[in-house]
């Protein structure tokens, strides 16, 4: 059992990480892991000076999480990269690989989930089981796979104790990864499934229902398009809700012939 001390010096060290990546989300965007902060328990460590982090309630395009631009010559692998090596938030410290997407180079349809689960933790690839396994004849049936012209990822890279949902603080660490991929991978369309992905993908003000937020599209604007518009984003239900609950299935079925009309109203004539 740890000590007292040596459990304050170690929420002092995970706050410190947390103001620091916030303070150069409003710099420039996350880059690349922050340098470890150092704090002992045998000093009881410098508490951090709050004024290197933004204020939750700054000006708009200034909000932790909103970069202005994106890294130059991004890769889908250069990213994977800065994933697996983040040290950004507690997540990281249980996780057993990072998880920070596959599919097509560029996809017709970036699928988004909420976050990794034990059989995702374990292999390091995303939505692998049952959930994944569901979530893979979903797309099928509308001529989607993720080895072909879809990209599977999810809010989070870590996968959250328990399969909770993740935390307001460890969903901010991660966004400008997923902002990254997005202007990177240029996805004809999102598809979000479940609340979670919706809500954090929608900069929705209060956590809406997925049965508010599905069956029509929104529009989401990456950085560093070149002038080609708004993405459009579809949610549906998460693949783990339709195993729970059959009746989900109809709903989310007419989801995905709508995302499969949109596809082809994209493509043009």
């Amino acid at each position: 059992m740890r000590d007292n001390g040596a459990m304050i010096a170690e929420q002092k060290t995970v706050l410190a990480r947390f103001l620091d990546t916030a303070g150069k989300y409003l710099e420039d965007g996350y880059r690349r892991p922050g340098e470890e902060c150092a704090v002992t328990a045998e000093s009881g460590g410098e508490a951090p000076d709050p004024r290197r982090a933004a204020p939750l309630s700054a000006t708009p395009g200034d909000t932790p999480g909103e970069t202005p631009g994106d890294t130059p010559g991004d890769t889908p692998e250069g990213i994977a990269a800065d994933i697996r090596s983040c040290r950004s938030c507690p997540l990281e410290a249980a996780r057993t690989n990072a998880v920070p997407g596959e599919g097509a180079e560029h996809p017709l349809v970036l699928v988004i989930g909420e976050g990794p689960g034990q059989d995702e933790d374990r292999t390091g690839r995303p939505f692998v089981g049952r959930a994944g396994q569901l979530l893979d004849k979903m797309l099928a049936a509308i001529d989607l796979r993720r080895e072909e012209n879809c990209f599977i990822t999810n809010v989070v890279k870590c996968r959250p104790p328990g399969n909770r949902d993740p935390e307001p603080m460890e969903a901010l660490c991660c966004k400008p990864f997923l902002r990254r991929q997005i202007s990177c991978l240029r996805p004809r369309s999102i598809l979000c499934v479940g609340k979670v992905a919706a809500n954090l993908l929608l900069e929705t003000t209060e956590q809406a229902a997925i049965g508010s937020l599905r069956g029509r599209f929104f529009d989401y604007t990456a950085t560093d398009t070149e002038g080609t518009g708004p993405i459009p984003v579809l949610a549906t239900y998460h693949p783990s809700a339709l195993l729970r609950n059959e009746d989900l299935k109809r709903p989310a079925w007419e989801d995905l012939k709508l995302l499969r009309a949109k596809l082809e109203e994209l493509k043009g004539p």
